[in-house]
């Protein structure tokens, strides 16, 4: 009996196995991107052919739309599971071909100009969530998992300081159901105080990837604005990840010298391990575009790939977002994260404006 159960372990385990485990949950990912991008055809072409005036609604919203129905009217069968969690992959092999839409000189020029921003945002998001934090008697760490959250890329931040400051498992998911609440909430704000402020797509997307959060939800947001938003919310976006490393070893060395986390013992290492190495990919493909090691239809199959990858992830985004799960959390972490993010999407917003005056994003 021993040996007949040791067998199926092994088996499960083997990559041949793991990589099969992926296929459905990939193939919903691109069944619901696909169909979105079909409904935005066929209005496009419909509304021609009646002679109509329609909103151009991107294949963004409707991914993000068929997937939040999906997510929350259907439970979603475990064998899809694996597959769904991919669209984090997606979105940074999505991010990594997008350099090929940016040649160097825009890079340094935006990425000068993103990285004063950005370090204007950290400083500002930090301050302002360890106050409202305190001002509501959150636990301590709780109060910087919501400060690393919401300073630097959502999730990802969270869970790399959950385990650099020792933090409860509570603790994360409250910070995670908050972030991951206000960053649902961003898809659909952000575009409309876009519009009727007339923003620019350099400066909304400058916008988007400074006031959203998660990496995911900063590009669609931008994509939801226009193509070009896009690229400039993935820039501003990689930037702001491209930081994580230093703020939480930060909170590292800060909960160590408390006694309440592990001393770092290698800075170095400790860096490289929480740096987000897709930024060097996007970065190595910006390269090799700016010397032309690639020829002009190499260089927009590249953009394409980009294209192809983010519709996957934009279902997942809708996939992963659970209105039900998320209102069983408790109340006072997601009202400290929502006065936070607010008042950091309008600072960011000033930021971005004033800059725009200064620098002529536009």
């Amino acid at each position: 009996m021993a040996t007949s159960i040791s067998i199926p372990q092994e088996q499960a385990q083997s990559p041949v196995t793991q990589t099969l485990r992926l296929i459905p949950g990939i193939a919903l990912l691109a069944a619901i991107g696909y169909t979105g991008k079909a409904i935005e055809r066929s209005l496009a072409v419909y509304s021609k052919a009646h002679h109509l005036t329609f909103p151009n609604i991107e294949y963004v919203l409707w991914a993000i739309l068929i997937g939040l129905a999906i997510s929350n009217t259907l439970t979603i069968p475990q064998i899809l599971r694996p597959g769904i969690a991919t669209y984090e992959f997606w979105l940074k092999a999505g991010i990594v071909f997008l350099g090929a839409r940016f040649v160097l000189g825009d890079v340094l020029k935006l990425g000068g100009v993103s990285l004063g921003l950005v370090a204007v945002e950290i400083s500002l998001s930090l301050l302002l969530m360890t106050f409202l934090g305190k001002l509501f008697k959150l636990k301590p760490k709780l109060t910087s998992l919501l400060a690393v959250g919401s300073s630097i890329c959502g999730v990802s931040a969270i869970i790399a300081a959950k385990g650099a400051i020792d933090a409860d498992d509570e603790d994360s998911t409250f910070a995670i159901t908050a972030i991951l609440a206000l960053g649902a909430f961003s898809l659909f704000t952000f575009p409309l105080i876009g519009h009727a402020l007339h923003l620019s797509d350099t400066a909304f997307g400058l916008w988007s990837g400074l006031g959203v959060d998660n990496t995911a939800e900063a590009v669609a947001t931008g994509a939801l604005y226009s193509d070009a938003a896009s690229k400039l919310a993935v820039l501003a976006k990689a930037t702001r990840n491209a930081t994580i490393g230093f703020v939480v070893l930060a909170y590292a060395i800060y909960w160590a010298k408390r006694g309440q986390a592990a001393n770092v013992t290698n800075k170095a290492a400790f860096l490289w391990e929480k740096f987000p190495k897709f930024v060097l990919g996007f970065i190595a493909i910006s390269l090799i575009v700016t010397f032309h090691f690639f020829s002009k239809d190499q260089v927009n199959s590249l953009a394409n790939l980009s294209r192809w990858a983010f519709l996957l992830t934009f279902a997942g985004v809708g996939l992963r977002t659970n209105f039900r799960e998320l209102s069983k959390q408790g109340l006072r972490p997601f009202i400290v994260g929502a006065l936070g993010e607010i008042l950091i999407a309008a600072l960011t917003l000033d930021l971005v404006i004033g800059a725009n005056r200064i620098w002529g994003l536009s």
